[in-house]
């Protein structure tokens, strides 16, 4: 799975909270509209701004706070292809890959707002090809990569096996 886009940079400790603002608690129906707010705690003009199929990079411990699916599904619905970062939150990290988001545990440090990357999630590689830089990343199992692929969890077991949502 090879991803391209711009690179959006936040610092650490992002919260479920930054990213899905309780004020919008009331459009947890209406995910599509609720994206709409994605990170804008964290940066206001973010979900306006970003480009389907930019990423997410941000430091340690992305993620922390409640365990809602919404905070991993909105960042999905807004077009951002994969978050990469230091470390995640224990549960937002099984809630993103569950709905099939990819998450990529690296060092972040190089990477600046803005530059261009290139994530190969087979390989466990991220290009940043604004500063022809390489950092190697422990690449994502293979039972991963084939949920991510299939959409998600529930779409992979749906596909694979006798799992079935009537």
């Amino acid at each position: 799975m090879l991803l391209k886009g711009k690179a959006w940079k936040f610092g650490d400790d992002i919260s479920t909270d930054l990213i899905c603002p309780g004020r919008y608690f009331h459009l947890r129906s209406n995910l599509e509209e609720l994206a709409k707010h994605v990170l804008e705690d964290a940066d206001p003009q973010f979900a306006q701004k970003m480009s389907k199929g930019d990423f997410v990079v941000a430091g340690k411990n992305f993620g922390l706070g409640s365990s809602r699916e919404h905070a991993p599904t909105i960042i999905k619905i807004a077009g951002v292809s994969a978050v990469l970062a230091k470390s995640f939150a224990r549960i937002f990290y099984r809630n993103a890959i569950n709905i099939g988001l990819p998450l990529v545990e690296c060092d972040t440090d190089r990477i600046d707002n803005g530059d261009e990357l290139e994530v190969d999630l087979e390989k466990g590689l991220v290009k940043d090809l604004t500063k022809g830089i390489e950092i190697k990343v422990i690449p994502l199992p293979r039972a991963m990569i084939n949920i991510l692929n299939d959409g998600g969890l529930l779409a992979h077991l749906e596909k694979h096996g006798d799992f079935k949502l009537d």
